[in-house]
């Protein structure tokens, strides 16, 4: 369904209806200040990361900070690990920072995005100016896209896959019907290598016209602090996207980090880690249905990091989940969604199982 800003059908002409929801509020929220003793079901990022391996080479690098960073590597590493030239990518300080410069970089009369997903993208356009409608999937098809929802005349397309927060995975088939020479398609890849196989995935496709491709490094590995990631497109796009950043954009640490975790042995890794997780997140999902009877749904499919629910009373059960010790991601600040919907990071089966018994609680109190 295409809508305006306020929830009607149409074209939202100045960009003001942004306000009735908070697109800059994030997972990491939920933990600050007086939330960093929760256990942490808000953010998506893996837990127990980086490794090691990964630290220590991180460590390693900080006897160059004297110098100037130089991407040249870690660029031509990403762009083997994709089977693409380095002309192809552009790294960035994180995705982020790959959204702004979309925004800035390139010129665009009608964009659009999907959502419900990751809000930045649209706050980006937004701060550049840019007026954005908005295409809400539904709850009815299980938020999966319908790609003739989008209008014609869109020349940007802004998608996650998978979408963060309903961790649908979209048919890479069903993505490529968007592309139309003139239009820009942005999919938001952040997520995918939690994904086994990485299914579905566009990074390396060279052959729809106007794809861009952003990927990160923060969820797999635990480097949201460092801020690293990278876009794939064509080459004129890179160049164009370029223009638009500063001088040294990513950082000496941030380079060495996007070098090692394109070795084989990262890849390998990350693999093992994306089987885990979903084998953790089938246990996350049988326990929560049975909280169905208590008006518990859960969205599925879910193939992300993450499991997007809609229940009763959801902000007093967010609440009284604080004070249990669970921080949970509220669901009302995408659009598309409301109050009645939480978001939870997928973690491993012990804190799942301390979870659900707070739940159970959590939902019990509530419906006193």
């Amino acid at each position: 369904m295409r809508t305006d800003d306020a929830g009607g059908p149409g074209h939202d002409g100045n960009g003001t209806g942004a306000d009735a929801h908070d697109l800059r509020h994030h997972g990491d929220a939920e933990v600050r200040d007086g939330g960093s003793a929760l256990t942490d079901l808000a953010v998506n990022v893996r837990a127990d990361t980086p490794p090691v391996w990964l630290r220590e080479r991180i460590a390693a690098s900080l006897g160059g900070l004297a110098a100037y960073p130089d991407g040249r590597v870690a660029r031509a590493a990403v762009a083997a690990r994709h089977g693409l030239p380095v002309e192809r990518v552009l790294l960035t300080a994180g995705v982020a920072e790959a959204f702004v410069l979309l925004a800035r970089g390139l010129k665009f009369r009608q964009p659009v995005v999907v959502h419900p997903q990751f809000t930045e993208p649209e706050a980006a356009l937004r701060d550049a100016g840019h007026a954005v409608d908005r295409v809400l999937l539904r709850e009815e098809n299980g938020f999966r896209l319908e790609p003739g929802a989008v209008p014609e005349d869109a020349d940007l397309v802004v998608i996650g896959n998978p979408t963060n927060p309903t961790s649908v995975l979209h048919p890479a088939a069903s993505l490529v019907e968007l592309a139309r020479p003139g239009r820009t398609l942005v999919v938001d890849e952040a997520f995918m290598d939690a994904v086994p196989g990485e299914r579905d995935a566009l990074a390396g496709r060279t052959d729809v016209p106007g794809l861009v491709v952003l990927r990160s490094l923060t969820k797999t590995w635990g480097l949201a602090g460092l801020r690293i990631g990278y876009v794939l497109a064509d080459p004129g796009t890179i160049v164009e996207l370029s223009r638009a950043q500063p001088l040294w954009p990513v950082s000496t640490p941030a380079l060495a980090a996007a070098e090692v975790c394109m070795s084989s042995r990262a890849l390998a890794e990350a693999g093992h880690a994306a089987r885990r997780i979903a084998a953790d997140r089938a246990h996350l999902v049988a326990g929560l249905r049975e909280f169905e009877p208590d008006g518990l749904r859960v969205m599925e499919p879910a193939d992300g990091p993450f499991v997007l629910v809609r229940l009763p009373r959801a902000p007093a059960v967010r609440d009284r989940l604080r004070g249990l010790g669970f921080a949970v991601r509220r669901g009302d600040t995408f659009p598309g969604l409301g109050e009645d919907w939480l978001r939870l990071a997928v973690r491993d089966r012990t804190t799942v199982n301390g979870f659900l018994q707070a739940l159970d609680r959590a939902m019990t109190g509530t419906r006193r």
